[in-house]
């Protein structure tokens, strides 16, 4: 087959990007049929059809094109942005995971030296870096349902590969949230499915830190999952309620403001724990946390998410206070502060809410009361300053007008001086003598005065 060249479109080619544009999945279907269709074709900025639908969110185009055998990784746009590049532009958290699951690598850099997760959060795209960031490809996670080497067994029995995978990928840390992912598929809530599940994350760890590439951020990751499914382990051996009680215990929080202190001290012993001392990113997190008393922001969980997932401080939204799952929009009735992502979260957390809903009802209604004042105080303020700003623009147009009337009559005065300077320079003056009449003026002078020295001598 031919090299592919930028900008060499037979007329189909060109009638399936117009296609893609308008969104036309059957018509584009129907032109992928055609044998003078080359489903990598490049337009003339080197994009392939796949790379205009991801970029436009074109969600069924892109799964269309995949099946059509669409390249991921094609590599020859002119300023070397692929599919994921511009599915992480687009925003697409959807079609971001398509084309994840399809093989698109994560390290691949552009003309600028940014990677899909980067340019994804340099257009401000944060809930595309965190699929980006937490995705782990089930082929390497299949690997361990093999037998290798002198082993018996595989590590993995093949139907947990499935829930394990779902709980790697996950975005949500929290631990309310894994144990929730655990005891809702009946085949890893068991401890010897967890006890095989949590070697393999230790693998998974170890394999990251030591491989040529270092991966700290999926070791760390991998760690803190294997942390938590171990102490799922020892709750289903030792306690009659299980699961249900290290959710109680995740969830259970002070009497004075309801903070959860063990989920705090879980956490942090995770990080605590993990076994190569000399990552960064483990430093960082110490730094980070060690000099936060318990109860104070920023909480562990926080630290560690934002370290993993790449998430962002200032980025606006809410969290349920159960399992922390992002967007959550119930509040509760009474207290109106915590957040719920639904019904259920609500009652699961409701043992240990109800001991403080009361208080936190009174701080909502001084808040309230604080926010109203401050409101009226501020439309207050603003009022005095427009009245203020009317005020100095008034007195400053009385003072323009007086100005300009006093220099008027300034100007009026001058012009009276100047006039009388000019009357006064303009006063007729003796007239020099002509030149031809100068020598008879002398002389008519001079015969007047020797007549009146005669006439005197007489």
């Amino acid at each position: 087959m031919a090299p592919l060249r930028r900008g060499e479109l037979s007329p189909p080619e060109k009638e399936l990007l117009v296609a893609i544009a308008r969104g036309n999945t059957e018509e584009a279907g129907r032109l992928l049929g055609n044998k003078n269709v080359r489903v990598n074709c490049l337009d003339e900025h080197g994009m392939t059809p796949l790379m205009h639908a991801a970029y436009k969110r074109k969600v069924d185009m892109c799964r269309l094109l995949l099946r059509h055998g669409a390249d991921v990784n094609c590599n020859e746009h002119e300023h070397g942005y692929t599919a994921l590049m511009f599915a992480g532009l687009s925003g697409s958290k959807e079609i971001t995971w398509m084309m994840l699951e399809a093989g698109a690598e994560t390290d691949v850099v552009n003309s600028v030296g940014r990677t899909a997760a980067q340019m994804a959060a340099f257009v401000g795209q944060h809930d595309c870096v965190t699929i980006i960031n937490n995705f782990f490809p089930r082929e390497r996670l299949d690997y361990y349902t093999k037998t290798q080497g002198l082993d018996k067994e595989p590590k993995l029995p093949v139907k947990l590969a499935g829930p394990l995978h779902k709980i790697i990928t996950t975005t949500n840390l929290h631990p309310v949230k894994i144990v929730l992912l655990i005891k809702e598929n009946p085949l890893l809530a068991e401890a010897e499915a967890l006890l095989k599940s949590y070697r393999v994350l230790d693998l998974i760890c170890e394999k990251c830190m030591k491989q040529r590439e270092m991966n700290e951020v999926l070791a760390i990751k991998m760690h803190y999952i294997s942390c938590i499914f171990q102490k799922c382990i020892s709750f289903l051996s030792e306690r009659e309620d299980k699961l249900d009680g290290l959710i109680k215990s995740l969830l259970k929080g002070r009497d004075t403001d309801g903070f959860p202190g063990y989920q705090e001290k879980l956490i942090r012993e995770c990080i605590r724990k993990f076994p190569y001392c000399e990552a960064t990113l483990l430093q960082q997190l110490v730094r980070s946390i060690a000099p936060v008393e318990i109860g104070s922001d920023p909480t562990a969980f926080s630290v560690l998410t934002q370290a993993i997932t790449g998430q962002v401080g200032f980025v606006d939204a809410e969290f349920c206070t159960t399992c922390g799952e992002k967007g959550a929009d119930k509040r509760c009735s009474v207290c109106k502060l915590v957040i719920y992502c639904d019904q259920n979260c609500q009652k699961i957390h409701w043992f240990t809410h109800k001991k403080v809903c009361k208080k936190l009802k009174d701080v909502h209604e001084k808040q309230e009361l604080e926010a109203a004042k401050e409101k009226r105080k501020q439309g207050k303020q603003q009022k005095r300053d427009e009245a203020q700003t009317a005020d100095s623009s008034s007195t400053s147009e009385e003072k323009s007008d007086h100005h300009s009337e006093a220099s008027k009559e300034g100007d009026t005065n001058h012009a009276v001086d100047r006039t009388e300077e000019s009357v006064l320079d303009k006063e007729p003056a003796a007239p020099p003598p002509h030149p031809d009449n100068w020598s008879e003026s002398e002389t008519t002078l001079a015969d007047i005065a020797m007549q009146k020295v005669q006439k005197s001598e007489e």
